[in-house]
């Protein structure tokens, strides 16, 4: 399960990554889990914590930013699925101040006698994901 922050409460969600929408790297609660931060802390411990990133290129910039997406997404999956029975994942990073983006850039070169465009794509900040279990 993954959970993250929404002020003083601990909502479970799911990724939504997504290339075209104005936050590509999102998550939707999906409502199997709420709780107050303070009942987690309490609950929880901090197992271990890790940095999710990926990189792309390419020379279509959708294709290259839907596959930057698909690997992290995969990356975030590996993850719930390393997870130990009753361990979640928090995302740690918080909107407005740390929020996971993807970064791109262009690169024009000629090839033939014709410019082409090159396109690739990070994350920056990574992802940052912790895994909990219950204490006890």
């Amino acid at each position: 399960m993954i959970v993250r922050r929404y002020g003083s409460k601990l909502l479970s969600v799911r990724p939504n990554f997504d290339s075209r929408a104005m936050t590509e790297i999102g998550f939707t609660r999906d409502g199997e889990l709420q709780t107050t931060t303070e009942e987690f802390d309490a609950s929880h411990e901090k197992v271990s914590e890790r940095a999710l990133t990926a990189e792309a290129e390419g020379d279509v910039q959708g294709e290259v930013e839907d596959a930057l997406l698909a690997s992290l997404s995969e990356q975030l999956a590996k993850a719930e699925a390393e997870a130990g029975d009753g361990e979640v994942l928090l995302i740690e990073n918080q909107p407005g101040t740390d929020h996971p983006k993807t970064v791109g850039t262009q690169v024009t070169t000629v090839e033939a006698g014709a410019n082409r465009l090159r396109f690739g794509f990070t994350v920056d900040p990574p992802l940052r994901v912790s895994v909990y279990r219950r204490r006890g």
